[in-house]
């Protein structure tokens, strides 16, 4: 069977499953085995594949009929114009995570600072840590999760990406591998309350870790977490960054004001409109 008719075929196959992008993930999936670009699937459409090939490719639409997300299918995700290696150990990342890098980027730009400090807290696959390592120079970053495995895929993904030189990765619970102040906390905490993940589609409720999901009945369980055990660790002026989830910014909000240990509190809307990003100074303290 020629690369045409393979793609055709894998298409409808995937459609009858309810895959909505089902010609893509052919695509790229086909990509993957013959380890080549998608462009060239249209440049030779008339190619034929071998036995094995076709064998191999035939395994990976099989799992991805069974609704495993093709990026755990082929290994990786791209982000922030970056290719990171993802496994069953790390949450994909998403395109509206990069309005969180945005809007870290956006807030330093105006009053940029040397030397200055991040902590990622749930680093996961590092998404977040590296891309804001790749665009800013002089940065310090540090990074923790309380999964060993997440952080072995993260600091691969750091030194394949050039960044590794400027983050240190920490293995604990939110704040407890690391001291100090720092001029931003940025943060994807898990955010999905239990109502909601019984509502998420096969492929992230069956394969993605439930642990980088979940975050108790509310969904709020580490917004609270990141609100008043940060603030100790934020330099006076200090900025809180947190990705949230759809429906998440009242209580958000409240949590901040309630707390009194934040100004300038603001949210940011994601590409589809969305309120998505929870921005807040730590408040000076006199005397």
């Amino acid at each position: 069977m020629n690369i045409q008719g393979i793609l055709q075929k894998t298409a409808m196959a995937f459609k009858r499953c309810g895959i909505p992008s089902a010609r893509l993930d052919a695509e790229v999936l086909l990509s993957c085995c013959l380890k080549t670009q998608r462009l060239t699937l249209y440049k030779y459409p008339g190619r034929i594949l071998t036995d094995d090939e076709l064998c191999r490719f035939q395994k990976l639409a099989e799992r991805r009929r069974k609704g495993e997300p093709v990026a755990y299918i082929i290994g990786q995700k791209e982000f922030w114009s970056l290719c990171l290696k993802v496994d069953e150990h790390v949450l994909i990342p998403r395109p509206e995570t990069e309005c969180l890098v945005e809007e870290v980027l956006n807030t330093f730009a105006a009053s940029f600072r040397h030397n200055l400090r991040i902590l990622d807290v749930g680093t996961g696959s590092g998404a977040i840590s590296i891309a804001l390592a790749s665009e800013i120079k002089d940065v310090r970053i540090e990074a923790t999760d309380i999964s060993a495995a997440a952080l072995a895929i993260a600091r691969e993904n750091a030194g394949n990406n050039g960044v590794h030189e400027s983050i240190v990765f920490h293995c604990g619970n939110m704040f407890e591998p690391v001291s100090g102040k720092f001029d931003a906390i940025v943060s994807n905490p898990p955010y999905i309350s239990d109502e909601e993940f019984t509502h998420l589609s096969d492929g992230v409720r069956l394969y993605e870790p439930k642990e980088a999901l979940m975050a108790g009945p509310r969904g709020t369980k580490y917004f609270s977490i990141l609100i008043h055990e940060g603030a100790p660790f934020l330099k006076e002026d200090g900025w809180l960054f947190m990705e949230i989830g759809a429906a998440q910014r009242k209580n958000i909000e409240a949590m901040l004001i309630e707390s009194d240990l934040y100004d300038s509190i603001s949210f940011k809307r994601d590409y589809a409109g969305i309120d998505r990003i929870a921005k807040a100074r730590r408040k000076t303290t006199h005397g």
